[in-house]
Parts: C-alpha cells; sequence; structure tokens
C-alpha cells in the first residue's frame, strides 16, 4: 500500500523534465529560425534522428497499455506491472530518455547552429540524468524485479540494447 510521502507531488522530482521540455521546446523553434546550409548526408541523419525520436516516443504508449496493466481511463504511464518485452527489452527510458537524446540530436543536425547546439547540450545532459530519477521511482514501485531488469537493459542506448537482446537469443525477461 503507498504511503502519503509516495502520493505527495514533489516538484523536484518533475523540475528537471519540465524545464527540460521548455529547453526542447525552444530548440525545435529555433530550428526553424537558425538553420545553415548543411549537407545532404547531415540532413539525412538528423531526419533519421528524428524519427527514431517518434518511434522510441510513441511505442511505449502502446507497450504498456497493453502489457502495464493500466487500469481502463488511466494514464499509460499507470503501470502496476513491470514491463521488460518490446521496446523496453532494448532501453529502459525509451521516452524521457532515448527518444529526448535523439531530439537533441536531430536538431543539431538539421540547424548546425551553435545556439541549438548550446540548448541540445543542456537538455540532453538533463534528459540523461533525469533517467536516474526514474530509474529511482521505478525501484521503489518494484523493487528488486527492477534492479534485475536494470542489470538486462541498457539506460538509453538502443545498440547496446540490441545486442544485449540478440544475446540473451530475442528474448526481453531473463529466463524463469
Amino acid at each position: 500500500m503507498a504511503t502519503d510521502s509516495q502520493n505527495k507531488w514533489d516538484w523536484r522530482a518533475w523540475a528537471p523534465s519540465t524545464i527540460g521540455g521548455v529547453l526542447t521546446v525552444a530548440q525545435i523553434v529555433l530550428l526553424f529560425f537558425v538553420q545553415r546550409d548543411i549537407s545532404g548526408a547531415l540532413r539525412v541523419l538528423g531526419y533519421v534522428a528524428w524519427g527514431l525520436s517518434f518511434i522510441f516516443g510513441w511505442l511505449p504508449i502502446v507497450t504498456f497499455r497493453k502489457k502495464g496493466g493500466v487500469a481502463e481511463g488511466e494514464a499509460y504511464i499507470k503501470t502496476t506491472r513491470l514491463v521488460d518485452t518490446g521496446i523496453y527489452a532494448i532501453v529502459r527510458h525509451p521516452q524521457g530518455g532515448t527518444a529526448w537524446l535523439l531530439i537533441c540530436l536531430s536538431c543539431i543536425l538539421l540547424s548546425q547552429h551553435e545556439w541549438v547546439l548550446a540548448l541540445a547540450l543542456v537538455t540532453g545532459a538533463i534528459a540523461y540524468l533525469d533517467t536516474y530519477q526514474l530509474d529511482k521511482r521505478c525501484i521503489a514501485k518494484f523493487g528488486d524485479p527492477y534492479r534485475e531488469y536494470m542489470a538486462r537493459v541498457p539506460r538509453v542506448n538502443p545498440i547496446a540494447g540490441l545486442i544485449r537482446l540478440a544475446r540473451r537469443g530475442g528474448r526481453g525477461a531473463s529466463a524463469s
């Protein structure tokens, strides 16, 4: 049963992602005003990163709805079960980490401007550091099974996640 301290809203837990979100929007807006003439390869890489950010951003919504034990009418993040399959077999934080970092990378590649680079570096650092808080909240919610999941699945690195998944024979969860 949840205690009052677990149910109490703490602005310090949400401030980094809120500030990072505002800075991300600023990057995207700046992207339209300060683009430089860039090579075709960088532009393509920027759009690929942008497209991947959508995949890593939207798949968790579907996955949590299907496998997270979310009650009817509740927000998709209100999971009652640890999900370690699908996108969550590749990275632990597909939205709050991987997608966010990919958006930062795409803005850098598409703009080639120092203001966007500066915002992306700050936002990327906030995004990555925020994943530590997300892990703490998940440990508090799911306990040792989440710690075991952390040992199997990387925080935000999809390449390492795919390699680890292949080594496990394509199984999201450990053999049990």
